[in-house]
């Protein structure tokens, strides 16, 4: 990794100041990986089909609940998504250790009638719960429902977006969960970070880079006491980037000239 005389000095400030994330209150978990997406992941006019076919209000309703929308690694922008209207049939396995049940397929008829026609594909795969029709055990599924910041695990732009809308992700996207993820999605989206620690994950083909909790973990970010979460959530939803850059630049103690640096290099 080479740095300029000014961006090691950026980085140098930062790190002096800053805690890794390991040391965060902050959980990092992959998505949810279905072992057959043709099955499990549906568009649209597919879960209409599908409730079309209960044959009750209620078996409509729980199935309803249960087709969850979901993000993909490349419906993940800065500070937001792109929804590709597209849903998982979230027939999860339980986690027994919190008394939670897995999802019993005969409870949602028309959901068991769309998988038949996959079960020989379904009943091959290795990941699967305790029947084919179920997916494979997660001991944080509940974790989906809280808010988190959601960012591809693959990408050339390192975007990172603050979800309070319970969607499920895929295999291609990290979840983080914990405290401070207004905050921490701010510094994540920032130019800083983009300069000082993109050459600290692995670049494979054509720029991509590789955004695995093991380099994640060791990066360290500075915070400040004075900045509330409800503020950024403020800023997020007013979209005042502008303002939050600024924040982040009096967090991480630049001269007018480090910051003029940072915003050339846009």
């Amino acid at each position: 990794m080479i740095l300029s005389e000014i961006e090691q000095r950026i980085k140098a400030k930062i790190e002096a100041i800053g805690t890794p994330l390991k040391d965060w209150n902050v959980n990092i978990y992959r998505g949810i990986l279905t072992g057959y997406n043709d099955a499990f992941i549906i568009d649209k006019a597919k879960k209409e089909e599908i409730l079309a076919n209960c044959q009750s209000e209620e078996e409509r309703k729980k199935t309803d609940e249960l087709i969850r929308p979901i993000l993909r690694g490349r419906d993940i922008k800065r500070y937001g998504y792109d929804f590709a209207d597209l849903y998982l049939i979230n027939t999860h396995n339980g986690v027994k250790e919190k008394g939670i049940k897995r999802i019993h397929i005969e409870d949602y008829p028309a959901v068991k009638a769309h998988l038949d026609l996959y079960y020989p594909q379904l009943e091959k795969r290795a990941d699967q719960g305790d029947t084919p029709y179920n997916l494979r055990n997660c001991a944080y599924i509940e974790d989906f429902y809280k808010q988190k910041i959601v960012y591809p695990n693959m990408t050339k732009f390192m975007p990172f977006f603050l979800d309070n809308e319970n969607f499920l992700v895929n295999q291609k996207c990290f979840i983080m969960t914990g405290e401070k993820l207004a905050y921490l999605t701010a510094f994540l989206n920032s130019n800083i970070f983009k300069i000082c620690y993109r050459d600290n994950f692995p670049e494979l083909q054509g720029g991509t880079r590789e955004l695995s909790k093991i380099f994640f973990e060791q990066i360290r970010i500075p915070f400040s006491k004075e900045i509330t979460e409800q503020e950024i959530l403020s800023l997020i939803a007013n979209r005042s980037y502008k303002k939050i850059e600024n924040l982040i630049y009096k967090v991480c103690n630049l001269s007018e000239e480090e910051i003029k640096f940072v915003e050339n290099q846009k």
